[in-house]
């Protein structure tokens, strides 16, 4: 083959399996909330449904059945439930981002994707809400 040839055959891009992504989660988190723009939404609490579902990259680090290498359900929660309990917010929207960025701080979250679900809502729908997907900048 000369300089000026054409190569007709590109070897294929394998997969880079030294890059991996873990999905860190949290399914129906049913919390009270004092959450809504109308005024009796802000004189009781109401039940919303939060769904966490969260893009961790692995970055090649052994996890060693170590709880500190991993992104812990449990701290999210937590957070999730202080994160509530500041007060009274108007749109399941804010809630949404409040929470995404909560998730946002450990810089191996690459992007978190929240649902907020008001449950009591509509008579004919199990729920109303957001869902929102944000990327962490840090990285």
């Amino acid at each position: 083959m000369t300089a000026n040839s054409i190569k007709l055959f590109v070897e294929p891009k394998i997969a880079d399996a030294s890059s991996s992504i873990r999905h860190v989660f949290i399914r129906d988190l049913v919390l009270p909330c004092s959450i809504g723009i109308h005024s009796h939404e802000k004189s009781t609490d109401q039940r919303v449904r939060i769904n966490l579902d969260l893009a961790v990259d692995e970055n090649g680090q052994p996890i060693d059945d170590n709880i500190k290498n991993v992104i812990c359900y449990e701290q999210l929660a937590d957070g999730v439930g202080d994160i509530i309990g500041r007060g009274h917010v108007n749109l399941v929207e804010t809630l949404a981002e409040n929470i995404a960025a909560m998730c946002l701080k450990d810089r191996r979250v690459l992007s978190a994707r929240v649902r907020v679900e008001k449950l009591d809502i509509l008579e004919d729908a199990q729920s109303v809400g957001v869902e929102i997907e944000r990327f962490n900048s840090k990285v």
